[in-house]
């Protein structure tokens, strides 16, 4: 044993701050574990996972703490925070890093840049590896390399009786498989993660236009027209919000990023943005970017120490049944930096062997953000009443995003969903992980 586990009781002096720093979200939730365990290595999580057998409690995992409606602080119970677990290992010559949970995907995506390395980390700075591959992984150049989880060759991870074990598709298989889509529902603290990796693609580029709020309808009917022969090197997304750069008001950002061997390849790629609708503001051309450097974008529409309610949808719905919904939530958008995320994502027909398994064609995700008190009405209850309205479109909903807490709906395959009910009765019978907040 490490010895330097340190837990806090509620109550002790620095419990509070402990509790407020395990969520990203300014928004905390009125729940309070009994204890709040900090580890610092593999042996720490072991000792902690022992520790609550024996006293009966159930165990909240936090890596990085960007889950929304942190999913892992509960009312009693453990919280068991790895996020000290941050060391990472990369070999170039095979292809492969070792993290820990609590590594972060831009200090991973910098330290492979440096050797012309790539992983598809996610798009937002901060973001702990550990909840974001266990939930899937929509990152960067997902498109073409899958979600991140598909990338994850190993696991090494404490189960539910304080035993330090290895999943792989040769070794402890159907945990390999819960562990690659079943997010805050898996039943084990993962302790590292071994990866493949990729060449970094020569070409990292991005084209951008924006639009004043009038031309919504013609953006979203274009997004819809050209979504399903987009080029998977190309993420295309689309996001309105009240305060839009190059537009008076309410505007729309349309974003398509090229992951390419060749700029000619690029350009070929982004052929069908000559089509997109007339009267943008502002259009670009294409011009070279760096993975740090968006993800460093997208963070100005995701300020620290804000309030976030989020809620989001997956979506094959016709585009005349889309067009008025989405009006409405652009016309009762709060103030910025609230806004919707369109993302054209167009599944693979065929996928690996794992608990992730529901996305579709769209992904339209609303994000209720404040900073000021006075803000808290319009943003609060806004993304849930909009997809609660839209409901009869959906297919189901991503785990990043999610509020199953207070909008259950489905994540996984009903088919997955079942086999990943029956892994958990076999592997962790007396209920020692928290299961999710909400599911249908």
């Amino acid at each position: 044993m490490s010895g330097r586990l340190a837990t806090l009781r509620r109550g002790d002096a620095g419990y509070e701050a402990a509790r407020r720093a395990a969520c990203w979200n300014a928004d905390l939730p009125d729940r309070f574990p009994d204890i709040i365990a900090l580890a610092y290595d593999v042996q720490d999580v072991v000792a902690a996972v022992r520790m609550a057998r024996a006293r009966g409690w159930i165990i909240g995992v936090r890596s990085g703490g960007h889950s929304w409606p942190c999913n892992h602080i509960r009312e009693g119970g453990m919280l068991l925070d790895v996020s000290r677990l941050d060391t990472m290992a990369i070999d170039p010559a095979a292809m492969r890093a070792s993290v820990g949970p609590g590594c972060r995907g831009d200090a991973v995506n910098q330290a492979l840049a440096r050797r012309k390395l790539f992983f598809p980390v996610g798009h937002c700075q901060n973001v702990a590896l550990g909840g974001y591959l266990l939930q899937g992984g929509y990152g960067w150049h997902s498109r073409t390399l899958g979600n991140a989880c598909e990338s994850v060759l190993a696991i090494d991870y404490v189960d539910a009786e304080g035993a330090v074990r290895h999943a792989s598709a040769e070794e402890n298989a159907d945990i390999y498989w819960a562990a690659r889509g079943s997010g805050p529902g898996f039943f084990g603290v993962v302790t590292r993660y071994h990866l493949s990796l990729y060449p970094r693609p020569p070409v990292i580029a991005a084209r951008l236009a924006w639009y004043p709020i009038e031309h919504l309808e013609p953006v979203l009917r274009w997004l819809s027209a050209v979504g399903p022969a987009v080029p998977r090197s190309i993420e295309l997304m689309a996001l309105v919000s009240r305060k839009t750069d190059h537009v008076r008001g309410p505007g729309i950002t349309l974003i398509a990023p090229v992951f390419a061997d060749t700029w000619r390849q690029a350009r070929a790629d982004l052929a069908f943005m000559k089509s997109r609708p007339r009267g943008a503001s502002l259009a670009l051309p294409l011009l070279p970017v760096t993975v740090a450097r968006m993800t460093r974008a997208v963070m100005r529409h995701y300020p620290r120490n804000a309030h976030y309610a989020v809620d989001n949808m997956w979506t094959h719905a016709p585009i005349d049944e889309l067009v008025p919904a989405i009006r409405r939530i652009a016309d009762s958008l709060p103030a910025a930096p609230s806004h919707m995320l369109w993302m054209n994502w167009q599944p693979p027909a065929e996928r690996p062997a794992m608990a992730a398994s529901l996305d579709d064609d769209i992904y339209i995700a609303l994000y209720g953000v404040w900073q000021r008190p006075e803000d808290e009405a319009a943003a609060r209850g806004w993304a849930q009443h909009h997809m609660a309205a839209m409901a009869p479109m959906a297919t189901g909903i991503q785990l990043a995003d999610e509020n199953l807490g207070r909008r259950p709906a489905p994540f996984l395959a009903p088919d997955n969903m079942a086999r990943l009910d029956a892994l958990r009765a076999r592997h962790d019978p007396e209920g020692r992980f928290h299961p999710y907040m909400g599911r249908v």
